[in-house]
Order: structure tokens, then C-alpha cells, then sequence
């Protein structure tokens, strides 16, 4: 099988995933840190400046890859959360690809986290992992 997510899932998948109300940034990430893809809520105001975006998603592209390390003893990461004063952080790995999410500090985080992969649904099963 193939690496790569087909270009046309991105778009459907960030159309459906910022529909939900409680989320206000999705954006597909290469791994090298590249975003590939994104949606802003409209109205949102990003937190951090353009340069500062960019620091965050090389930063999760090197996280993910360094957990990989322990995929053997301990399975694959099927998604990451932190929950900050102002936002929650979310990441879903997708082959050579990460799916990061931002959403309100409110939010259940593992409701949310099962929407997603509802949403992401055989394609997230399809391109999850080697």
C-alpha cells in the first residue's frame, strides 16, 4: 500500500472535522513539518504568529516520529492530547502524515478524539501506521 493520502481526502476530511463546533484549527502536517492542508474556524483569531505555527508543527512532526520508537512493545499511537489553558492540542497519526487539531479547553477530549476518527473513519484504519 501506498504512503501517501490521496490530495482529495484532505479537503473532504478538514471540511467535516471543522464543522464541529468546539474545533477551531485542523490542518494536515507532513513529516517533516510541512502543513499540507489546513481550516480555521471562521472568526478565530490564531494564538501564535505564522513563524510560531510553523515551530509548532516541526515540533509535532519530531514528537510523533520519536514515539514510533516504542510502537513495538507498546502498539501504535492512535491519537496524542494535551490540554492547555486556552485550547486543546490533538494529533492524529496518518502514515507519513499527522492530522493536528486544536479545540476549545472545554471540550471531553476523548469524545472528541472518537469524532474524529469517526469522521476520518476507514481512511484513518486505511492510512494509519505501517
Amino acid at each position: 500500500m501506498d504512503d501517501e493520502i490521496p490530495e482529495n481526502l484532505f479537503g473532504q476530511q478538514l471540511a467535516e472535522i471543522i464543522s464541529e463546533k468546539e474545533i477551531r484549527f485542523a490542518g494536515f502536517v507532513d513529516e517533516k513539518g510541512n502543513l499540507l492542508k489546513s481550516r480555521l474556524r471562521e472568526g478565530i483569531i490564531p494564538f501564535e504568529s505564522d513563524e510560531e505555527q510553523q515551530k509548532i508543527f516541526r515540533e509535532l512532526a519530531l514528537r510523533i516520529s520519536t514515539r514510533k520508537d516504542f510502537d513495538y512493545s507498546m502498539g501504535a499511537v492512535k491519537y496524542s492530547a494535551s490540554r492547555r489553558e486556552r485550547l486543546v492540542m490533538m494529533s492524529f497519526p496518518l502514515k507519513n502524515n499527522i492530522l493536528l487539531i486544536t479545540a476549545e479547553p472545554n471540550i471531553n477530549i476523548d469524545r472528541l478524539a472518537y469524532k474524529i476518527i469517526q469522521i476520518l473513519g476507514k481512511d484513518w484504519s486505511k492510512f494509519f501506521g505501517k
